[in-house]
């Protein structure tokens, strides 16, 4: 299934966003879906990163080193 959603962007930002589509070949929705997915992602990166960081501080890992002692 899918939705359909109505985004506003500034105008410089649609022609940006038409004049990359013109020039990969690639449609603005799937340009917009991929662009979505990977920020998504990258988020979900940086919150995990976070917690691993937190994590490991608490147990003496700050360094490099420090975690291939600790997996060695």
């Amino acid at each position: 299934m899918r939705t359909v959603l109505s985004v506003s962007l500034p105008e410089n930002l649609a022609k940006d966003l038409s004049d990359f589509a013109c020039e990969t070949g690639r449609n603005k929705s799937d340009i917009l879906k991929d662009s979505l997915v990977r920020y998504i992602w990258d988020a979900k990166l940086r919150k995990a990163q976070e917690l691993f960081y937190t994590k490991a501080k608490a147990k003496g890992i700050v360094t490099e080193e420090d975690m291939l002692r600790e997996i060695s």
